[in-house]
């Protein structure tokens, strides 16, 4: 695609959108500024305008029916996260019985490596990116303790070679090669937080498989994002959470994929909660823990209603558009905001301006993450000031994300004017 640097280029652009409408579906923040352009759907998405109605009308059932609501409301709270599973499974290329909606993210995590990660003396590393995202390393590091061994013996971290910024497929395999007798499992961020990179998630799954191991993913930043195709990829389990490109509110309930073959495995160690004991003797409160089929069987307890009310107002907005357009348009949007930043570098050279996330729009998602080397954490201050609202990370990465579902050519035309200003006042002085 040919991209231009005006204002009628990215006006022109979002007229031709077949996604333009979706953008007047979500709250934009009002920070009192000239512009309001908001890049920050990978840490926080916007609140869906159905919200309110959907969260309103559980507060009236309650107050209407009290207990009797969760067999009498609209949508009963004794089965509501079941209404969820299929929006939800067709944004991770699942079946429906791979897929619940619970818990938190690292929660859900945990309890999955209860399960997936059994390690013996002989079978106990852990293959992962470097620089993960800390809840993730905490994991590891806690569950590899928990089980007896040391966190830096059993966490194979795998890195960017010397003098690159993103990792080399190549070099998680020839690790899984050199470790295949010692591998347990295989674990990765579908998309690494910090430099948008997306792994070979099929890949590395069977990577793992060939070698004895187990193959987990954390989705926050895939989930919503890019295209899934867990079942197909053969995946054991991964989790996700909901509030970033899925916009279900701040800490929401996050979701889990387990492969159907584990589902119908009784025989796997996990914890017990009455969630997700088999629902037809559910109530009968006997001792003896029998798990449901399939993810549901991961379950702990029953659901926060209001929260999933927040879930199912965005799920069902997935559903309507779909994630075909969705990527297509991300696609064409992360694009210009990558032909943006190199017209900058050029610009201002002294910036020491640089992308960190792969060019190849197949190796990444809506996220870029810029190095603004030759500037201080004041430049982004700056940013936010002037209502480009994106985020920060040590040393000096400004992380940036344009949702297809709300973000539009020209927000990233008015972040490149907003950031033309700061720098060209920063080589004034």
């Amino acid at each position: 695609m040919h991209y231009e640097l005006s204002a009628e280029f990215a006006s022109g652009q979002d007229s031709a959108d077949p996604l333009r409408s979706c953008r007047e579906r979500f709250h934009f923040p009002d920070l009192g500024t000239e512009h309001l352009v908001y890049l920050t759907g990978h840490s926080l998405g916007l609140q869906p305008r159905s919200v309110r109605a959907a969260v309103e009308l559980e507060l009236d059932e309650w107050a209407r029916y009290g207990v009797e609501g969760h067999f009498h409301a609209t949508h009963p709270w004794y089965s509501y996260h079941e209404l969820l599973t299929p929006p939800m499974a067709a944004l991770v290329g699942a079946r429906e019985s791979e897929v619940v909606c619970m818990n938190s993210l690292t929660t859900n995590l945990h309890l999955l490596f209860v399960s997936f990660y059994r390690p013996t003396q002989q079978r106990y590393k852990i293959i992962s990116e470097a620089r993960m995202f800390p809840s993730d390393r905490y994991l590891l590091e806690t569950q590899a303790q928990f089980h007896g061994f040391a966190p830096d013996d059993a966490i194979i971290e795998i890195a960017p070679r010397d003098g690159e910024r993103v990792i080399r497929h190549e070099d998680i395999l020839a690790a899984v090669e050199e470790h295949a007798d010692e591998l347990a499992l295989v674990f990765f961020g579908g998309v690494n937080y910090f430099t948008g990179q997306v792994f070979d998630m099929p890949a590395l799954t069977e990577a793992a498989h060939a070698v004895g191991a187990v193959a987990g993913f954390d989705l926050a930043h895939a989930a919503g994002n890019i295209p899934l195709s867990l079942h197909d990829w053969d995946v054991d389990f991964a989790a996700w959470c909901s509030y970033k490109y899925l916009n279900a509110s701040p800490g929401n309930v996050g979701g889990i994929f387990v492969h159907e073959r584990h589902g119908r495995n009784f025989e796997l160690p996990r914890f017990g909660g009455w969630w997700g004991h088999d629902k037809s003797t559910r109530f009968q409160m006997r001792n003896g823990f029998q798990p449901m089929e399939g993810a549901e069987g991961w379950q702990l307890s029953n659901v926060p209603i209001l929260g999933m009310a927040a879930m199912k107002a965005s799920l069902d907005v997935f559903a309507e558009v779909g994630m075909p357009a969705l990527r297509a348009k991300s696609e064409q949007l992360t694009g210009y905001l990558e032909f943006a930043i190199d017209r900058l570098a050029e610009e201002f050279p002294d910036a020491r301006i640089s992308m960190i996330t792969p060019r190849d729009p197949a190796q990444r998602g809506c996220q870029l993450s810029m190095d603004v080397a030759g500037r201080e954490r004041s430049l982004f201050d700056s940013m936010i000031g002037a209502g480009v609202i994106a985020d920060f990370r040590e040393p000096c990465i400004i992380r940036m994300a344009p949702v297809p579902l709300y973000n539009s050519f020209t927000d990233v035309f008015v972040f490149t004017e907003v950031m033309r200003d700061l720098l060209a006042q920063r080589d004034a002085t």
